[in-house]
């Protein structure tokens, strides 16, 4: 399964609705500090409803931290941004990867995409809008993936 990667978040509805999405998924979430607001965040908690229970999260302080976590896991990064190489539909997703987001405001530090092992961007029109929302790009590069991956939830009643 891959693994979403926030670097930096400031918004916590953001944060709480890719909280949601990866319970829905099954999909571990790192975030990676500083993080812009707390985890107690009353708008975080509203986002993520009665699902963060269900969140296989993990925290990490800062880069250093998750960097050395990601390469005793292994897998691959691949970080998406607007000036990614590749679209994200190009790609051949792996179980192993490491789906990387940055801040609302500043997207992935150059420093860290050029760490990556893949950069991704989502196709759309720039004259008009400089990015998606954190929490849409995220769920648009994860089922991507998982859709790739042949991911099929089993339906409860």
């Amino acid at each position: 399964m891959p693994t979403i990667v926030l670097v930096n978040p400031q918004i916590p509805p953001n944060t709480g609705n890719i909280a949601r999405t990866c319970a829905a998924t099954a999909t571990p979430l790192h975030l990676v500090g500083p993080l812009g607001f707390d985890l107690s965040d009353r708008y975080l908690k509203r986002a993520g409803l009665d699902y963060w229970p269900q969140v296989d999260l993990t925290l990490h302080p800062d880069w250093a931290a998750f960097s050395d976590e990601q390469r005793q896991t292994g897998g691959r990064t691949i970080g998406f941004s607007t000036s990614g190489r590749w679209s994200y539909t190009d790609l051949t997703y792996r179980p192993d990867d490491w789906l990387l987001f940055g801040s609302e405001t500043e997207g992935l530090p150059k420093d860290i995409l050029t760490t990556c092992d893949e950069t991704a961007y989502i196709p759309m029109d720039r004259s008009v809008v400089r990015s998606l929302n954190l929490s849409v790009s995220a769920a648009v590069g994860l089922f991507e993936a998982l859709r790739q991956l042949e991911f099929c939830p089993r339906m409860n009643p």
